[in-house]
């Protein structure tokens, strides 16, 4: 048979030609436009993380003290919080922790801030700080002359370790990362087991059944399924039907109800399921139908050759499906709202039966607030989300590369 002549194909060629250039073309194009978009939004971010703020005192510190309060010891800060603040905010204190257990930067936190409440006249952006600062300054001394002026990073130890406050240059986001850390750690400890062990049963263990045709195609489609939609079934499946475990009434927890970190962790668990299910599929499918066959050759059951043959070479891609749902797991908002987590709290999570909030509902709860330094406390916590996403993520592509490398 004659190879066909080379002219017959050179319009076709060209043509081939051209469109791939169109379409390399245009996904460099639409990675251009993805990358300014995120350019875009960290900057937005990192504006209102760091600039200058204006700070005065509602009450003068000279009227409560001659000295200067750092310089007063813990047992003086302790008397000068006494003598000066109300009742009910002393009874508040105690019952949140004692005076006498309180370090003396706290205490000295708390005068500033219940007692002088040094509040924050004015803020501005980055940009704004860096190309106005002459006029910013002429602004602040005409019209606050006792306000003081500095540079601020939103973003700080303090933020880092402080829970939730009411006033803005108290509060930080200990509680809320706390509470996303330990429901994160939970939800995985639900769905990974269980999402795994379902795509071994559906691909090792059925093969085209009716049964696993329903299963398969009703997983497929839970995967699209809106966020709320869970969130709806986690408040009436583990919130109100099972509020006797959730809320751990059955082990003696008093004062707890089912709106509490362990209905919350099933809540997500069931969200992200889907994902690792169908993560966990495609890589048990990419593992060669010879693995299994020289197995089942040296004699080994179905249930050896997955658990020393199969399971080890897909662990790469199960791990692959396990940093897509702990992305997922980190960002969600609506299902956490639905099923109870709290927008003001101060006491860290310390169990299953606790209350909680997470980064996400903190972040939600300062930008609904309408005073500006709020907006930039919730700047501060979504960069402290992407971190703790990118630290997590980071922490799985290790431990996914590290096994990989064993099976290479």
């Amino acid at each position: 048979m004659t190879a066909p002549a080379p002219a017959r194909f050179a319009p076709n060629l060209a043509t081939r030609h051209r469109r791939g250039r169109f379409f390399r073309g245009l996904f460099l194009a639409a990675t251009l436009v993805a990358l300014i978009a995120l350019a875009v939004l960290m900057a937005t971010v990192v504006n209102r993380a760091f600039g200058l703020v204006a700070v005065a005192y509602a009450v003068d510190p000279a009227t409560i003290s001659d000295r200067p309060l750092p310089e007063m010891s813990h047992d003086e800060l302790q008397a000068m919080l006494e003598a000066n603040a109300s009742r009910g905010l002393l009874r508040r204190l105690e019952r949140e922790k004692p005076l006498s257990d309180r370090s003396r930067e706290e205490l000295l936190d708390l005068l500033v801030g219940e007692v002088l409440q040094e509040q924050v006249v004015q803020t501005w952006t980055l940009w704004e700080s860096i190309t106005r600062a002459p006029q910013i300054e002429a602004e602040v001394a005409a019209s606050h002359p006792e306000a003081r002026l500095s540079f601020r990073s939103w973003i700080n130890g303090r933020f880092l370790t402080q829970p939730m406050s009411s006033h803005a240059l108290e509060a930080g986001v200990r509680t809320a990362v706390l509470g996303s850390l330990l429901m994160g750690l939970l939800t995985m400890a639900f769905a990974i087991p269980l999402g795994v062990a379902t795509a071994v049963y559906l691909e090792e263990y059925t093969s085209g059944s009716w049964a696993r045709r329903i299963i398969q195609t009703n997983i497929d489609n839970l995967a699209g399924v809106p966020s709320i939609i869970y969130g709806m079934l986690g408040l009436a499946l583990f919130v109100r039907f099972l509020e006797p475990l959730t809320s751990g009434a059955i082990l003696g927890v008093a004062d707890s109800n089912g709106r509490t970190i362990l209905a919350a962790s099933l809540t997500m668990a069931l969200l992200i399921l889907p994902v690792i299910i169908i993560n966990a599929q495609e890589a048990l499918r990419a593992v060669p139908r010879s693995l299994r066959q020289a197995s089942f050759g040296l004699g080994a059951t179905r249930g050896q050759t997955v658990w020393s043959h199969v399971l080890p070479a897909a662990l790469p891609g199960i791990l692959t499906g396990t940093i897509l749902g702990v992305s997922r797991l980190v960002g969600e908002t609506a299902p956490l709202i639905i099923v109870g987590a709290s927008t003001y709290i101060v006491a860290d999570p310390n169990g299953l039966f606790s209350k909680f909030t997470a980064l996400p509902i903190q972040i939600y709860n300062w930008t609904s607030r309408p005073q500006p330094e709020f907006a930039h406390l919730a700047a501060a916590a979504i960069l402290v989300l992407l971190l703790l996403l990118l630290g997590l993520n980071a922490g799985a592509i290790l431990i996914r590369n590290h096994y990989r490398r064993q099976l290479g």
